[in-house]
């Protein structure tokens, strides 16, 4: 049995890290950078590359830090059933293996507390699990076979990325839907494939946390969401020591002292 008072703060971090598109989710990740850690993504969104201009911009000598991998399936154009997938669809299963070894065959698992794996998005890496799923079992008769499938296969890739057994820092990014709870009542949550999973991912999170931005043109302000708010249900372990509003440019490196405590 594990005593309270032995334990110490967390060593691996498992963030949930939400945002709509546009409010700078990936670019924040520069803080990391700066403050010493490794980003090693596997990016479904095809958006890693802002990051690496901003990288190049403010501190170029920290390339090397930043390794990702872009994962996509392909489509094509059919005249009988419109855009589908050219070939099978590779992106998840293909997603699953650098999980297990890496494009430099290190192990993910055991890359330690200076590296970050980060997922970006969810809300992508549940689409190819159904593209998968279909792939799979493309005569099913019941859609909710694919929805189901899929499902299950990422609880099972989440459970692994948030077990003890997993020595890295962890990031899973996720858009958010509104979904109306009651008339004229929306909460926000998590982007996945189909609502059950979404509503049940932050089970898994210590801390989820939510970019957001608010303005427009020379006049946006980029925060980082640490408290609940009225649209989404965020949480962090210890929410006396982080405020409920950070800058999106430190953000990321604030959370990552406090919750480590160095």
């Amino acid at each position: 049995m594990a005593k309270a008072s032995e334990q110490s703060k967390e060593e691996f971090l498992r963030i949930l890290y939400v945002g709509d598109s546009g409010t700078g989710k990936t670019g924040s990740l520069l803080s990391l950078v700066e403050a010493g850690y490794n980003i090693r993504m596997l990016d479904l969104d095809a958006g890693a590359d802002s990051l690496v201009q901003l990288i190049k911009h403010h501190c170029p000598e920290r390339l090397d830090q930043f390794d990702y991998i872009p994962l996509r399936d392909k489509f094509k154009a059919d005249p009988v059933f419109g855009i589908r997938v050219n070939g099978s669809p590779k992106a998840y299963t293909r997603s699953i293996k650098y999980l297990d070894k890496w494009d430099d065959d290190s192990t993910p698992s055991e890359w330690g507390d200076k590296t970050v794996f980060v997922l970006d998005t969810l809300g992508s890496f549940g689409r190819a699990a159904f593209l998968w799923a279909q792939g799979m079992n493309p005569n099913a008769k019941d859609p909710r076979q694919w929805y189901g499938a899929a499902q299950e296969s990422i609880r099972k890739v989440l459970e692994l990325l948030t077990s003890p057994e997993f020595k890295t820092h962890v990031i899973v990014m996720s858009h958010v839907q509104l979904l109306e709870i009651s008339e004229g009542v929306h909460k926000g949550q998590v982007s996945a494939i189909g609502k059950a999973l979404g509503g049940d991912v932050p089970k898994v999170f210590n801390t989820l946390i939510q970019a957001t931005s608010r303005g427009t043109g020379t006049n946006v302000k980029r925060t980082i969401a640490t408290q609940p708010t009225a649209i989404m249900d965020l949480k962090n372990p210890i929410p006396w020591a982080l405020d409920k509003s950070l800058d999106l440019e430190t953000g990321l490196a604030t959370v990552f002292k406090e919750l480590i405590g160095k």
